[in-house]
C-alpha cells in the first residue's frame, strides 16, 4: 500500500490537463502517444476539444528513493483519474475527488487563476486532498509564469517553491510532477484485513459484459469468484472479473486496500448499479457504507421526446445506459399534448443538455426533440398549499396561483478590468444584484450577483464570453428561492396552444419574448394552403401576432372571359375549401424551429 498513489487532475476548461496527463503516460511508458488526449476516446470529446467524462489510468513510475522522506526506491503504482474543466461537468469531477487522495491543481501560464479553478480547489480541500499546484504551458511566448506564480500562493497561501513548472507541449518538468506525486501525496490508508469496502465511483454499459462498474477499495481484498453484494440496493453477484485500467482493462485475481480497478459480474440492468454505492463481500460484509457524493442538483430541465412515439421504450433504455456513463443526467416520464410521451430530464447546463442530445444521436440511434430549457419553480396556491413545477404545463390555473417563487444563484464571474462595465450591464439587464466586487490581483477582478437561474439558462454563458473576448470565467451554485412576478407565456398556432413551446417568464421580457418568438417561427414554419395564425398569449390575452400567408392556387387560370359570376364561382369554391382544411389541417412545427427559439439573440 505504501508504493500507491491515487491522484487526479482538476483545472479550468482548456488549461492543458488532458496534454499533461498524455505526457505522464508517455515518460511512464504506459501507453505510446500516437495523437493527443489519449484518454479523451469520445468522438464528441476529440471533436470539440474537450473532456467530457472522467478517464482513469493506472501507471508504473521508477522512483529513485529519497531517505528524507523516508521513500524506498522501487516501482510505484499510480492512478491517475484526467477530469472534465467545464462547469457543466463539475459532478464528474466530484467523484473523481472522492476516488484520490491528491489532486494536481493545474494552472494555465497565459490566463491565469479561473472561476472553475477555484471551485473544483475549494472541492478538493472539502475532501482533505493534498494539492500540488502545477504552472502548465510555460514554453507560450505569452506566458507570465511569476505573476501566475504571485496569484497561486495568494489562492493556495503554500510556498512559491512549491509550485513545479511544466509545459504539457514539450514534456519539461513532468519529471518533477511524478517525483512530487510520489514525495507529496500521502499512500491510501485502509486496512487489508477488514471487511471488504470499495466505493462505486463510476460505471460504463458493455453490449457483451454488461455493466463494468469501476471501484476504489477503501478496506479488505477483493478476489475473482468472490460473492459480492452491493450495499445500497442488496443485490448480490459473482465477481467474475476484477482487474486494473491501463489503455484497456487488464484483468488481475486479486486487489486489495487502496487500488483503483473494476468488476464484471454480468448486471444487465442499470437500475442496479447507482454511482456512490459500496460494494462488500456477502459471506463476511461491513458494518455501514462509505459517505457516497452529494445527490446531483440539475440546474436547467427540458423534455426529450422521441420523433417516433413507437421509439418511446427504446428511449427510455438509451436514457438508463447513458445515466450509468454520465451520472449528472437524471430523468422522469412525462407527456405533452403536442409531442407525446417523452422524459423531462435534468442536466447541469446548456452544454450538458446538448452532448447528451448529441451522445442519444451517435450511441444509441435515437432521433429526439427537445423542448425549451426552463427551471424549476415553487408555486404557492390561494389554499396555502406548496408545489414544485418543472415545466409551465404543470403551473395551476392563473386564479388560483398567490405567489411565484423563482430559484436565485449566486454567481462569480472573474474578469480582467477593462470588461467590467459591460458585465455588470449583461448582468443587470438579467435581473442581477450586484453582491461585491473584489481585486483577485494585478487587474483581475471577481465580481458577485445574485442572478435569476431562469435568466442565465438560455444564452447567458455564450453572452459573456463574447462581451469580454473569452477573458470571463463563471461559476455558481444556487442560493434560494424568491417571490417573482412570472407569467407563463403560450404560442398558439391557429388558436391551438403549442405546450412545447411554452416558457415561465418575468413580466417585463413577456412582450417581447413573445413577439420575438412569433417573428422567428414566422420563417421558420413552412407555408400550408391555409392561413396559419402565430400568437403569443399571456392567459387570454393576445400580446403578439404574426401570420404566415397561405400558398394559392390561381384556379381563375382556366376562365378565358367569361361572364364574372364563372371566377366568383370557382373563388368561393376554393374559400370553402380552404375553410374546411383550417379546421381539420395540422400544424407541424419542425425542430429546427425548437432550437431556434433556444438562441434566440
Amino acid at each position: 500500500m505504501n508504493h500507491i498513489r491515487n491522484f487526479c487532475i482538476i483545472a479550468h476548461i482548456d488549461h492543458g490537463k488532458s496534454t499533461i496527463a498524455d505526457r505522464l503516460l508517455e515518460y511512464t511508458k504506459t501507453i505510446q502517444i500516437t495523437e493527443g488526449q489519449m484518454l479523451d476516446d469520445m468522438d464528441l470529446e476529440k471533436e470539440r476539444g474537450i473532456t467530457i467524462k472522467s478517464h482513469a489510468i493506472q501507471m508504473e513510475y521508477d522512483y529513485a528513493g529519497n531517505d528524507d522522506l523516508g521513500l524506498s526506491r522501487g516501482k510505484y503504482i499510480l492512478n491517475l483519474i484526467d477530469t472534465p474543466g467545464h462547469v457543466d461537468f463539475s459532478y464528474e469531477v466530484s467523484r473523481s475527488i472522492a476516488a484520490c487522495e491528491g489532486a494536481l491543481l493545474v494552472v494555465d501560464a497565459t490566463q491565469g487563476v479561473q472561476a472553475q479553478t477555484i471551485s473544483n480547489l475549494y472541492m478538493a480541500i472539502e475532501h482533505d486532498l493534498e494539492i500540488i499546484p502545477v504552472i502548465n504551458k510555460i514554453d507560450m511566448p505569452s506566458a507570465m509564469p511569476d505573476e501566475v506564480e504571485d496569484e497561486i500562493v495568494e489562492l493556495l497561501g503554500c510556498k512559491p517553491e512549491e509550485i513545479l513548472r511544466a509545459s504539457g507541449k514539450t514534456g519539461e518538468g513532468v519529471e518533477d510532477i511524478l517525483k512530487a506525486v510520489v514525495e507529496r501525496v500521502p499512500h491510501p490508508k485502509g486496512d487489508k484485513e477488514a471487511p471488504l469496502q470499495a466505493l462505486i465511483f463510476d460505471s460504463v454499459f458493455n453490449s457483451f459484459r454488461g455493466i463494468i462498474a469501476y471501484f476504489k477499495i477503501e478496506n479488505g481484498t477483493i478476489r475473482k469468484g468472490d460473492k459480492v453484494k452491493f450495499f445500497n440496493t442488496g443485490m448480490e453477484y459473482d465477481a467474475d472479473e476484477v482487474g486494473v485500467l491501463k489503455m484497456d482493462m487488464i484483468p488481475r485475481q486479486e486487489l486489495s486496500t487502496g487500488e483503483v480497478g473494476y468488476i464484471i459480474s454480468g448486471i444487465k440492468d442499470a437500475k442496479e448499479v447507482k454511482v456512490g454505492d459500496t460494494i462488500t463481500h456477502v459471506a463476511r460484509p461491513c458494518t455501514k457504507a462509505i459517505a457516497g457524493f452529494q445527490e446531483v442538483k440539475p440546474m436547467v430541465f427540458a423534455g426529450v421526446y422521441p420523433i417516433d412515439p413507437t421509439e418511446y421504450e427504446n428511449l427510455r433504455t438509451s436514457l438508463e445506459k447513458l445515466q450509468l456513463n454520465d451520472a449528472s443526467l437524471t430523468f422522469q416520464p412525462e407527456s405533452s399534448v403536442a409531442l407525446g410521451f417523452g422524459f423531462r430530464c435534468g442536466f447541469l447546463g446548456l452544454l450538458h443538455m446538448e452532448i447528451v442530445q448529441e451522445r442519444l444521436d451517435r450511441e444509441f440511434n435515437m432521433d429526439v426533440i427537445t423542448t425549451v430549457p426552463n427551471v424549476s419553480y415553487m408555486v404557492y396556491t390561494k389554499q396555502g398549499e406548496e408545489k414544485e413545477v418543472h415545466n409551465p404545463s404543470g403551473l395551476p390555473d392563473q386564479t388560483m396561483i398567490d405567489h411565484i417563487e423563482e430559484p436565485y444563484i449566486r454567481a462569480s464571474i472573474i474578469t480582467t478590468t477593462g470588461f467590467i462595465g459591460p458585465i455588470m450591464k449583461l448582468c443587470l439587464d438579467k435581473r442581477g444584484e450586484l453582491i461585491k466586487q473584489e481585486f483577485v490581483s494585478g487587474n483581475r477582478v471577481e465580481l458577485h450577483f445574485y442572478i435569476p437561474l431562469g435568466e442565465i439558462v438560455i444564452d447567458f454563458y455564450d453572452k459573456l464570453k463574447s462581451i469580454s473576448k473569452g477573458y470571463a470565467s463563471f461559476d455558481y451554485h444556487i442560493d434560494s428561492f424568491r417571490p417573482s412576478k412570472l407569467a407563463k407565456l403560450d404560442i398558439l398556432l391557429n388558436g391551438e396552444p403549442v405546450d412545447a413551446l411554452s416558457t415561465l417568464t418575468h413580466q417585463d421580457n413577456a412582450v417581447t419574448l413573445g413577439r420575438r418568438m412569433c417573428e422567428k417561427l414566422k420563417e421558420l414554419i413552412p407555408r400550408q394552403q391555409f392561413d396559419i395564425a402565430i400568437q403569443a398569449a399571456i392567459g387570454a390575452k393576445i400580446i403578439a401576432r404574426e401570420t404566415i400567408k397561405q400558398v394559392r392556387k390561381d384556379v381563375t387560370a382556366k376562365c378565358y372571359g367569361g361572364d364574372v359570376s364563372r371566377k366568383r364561382k370557382l373563388l368561393e369554391k376554393q374559400k370553402r375549401g380552404k375553410k374546411r382544411m383550417k379546421q381539420i389541417g395540422n400544424v407541424e412545427v419542425p425542430q429546427k424551429a425548437f432550437l431556434a427559439v433556444l438562441k434566440l439573440d
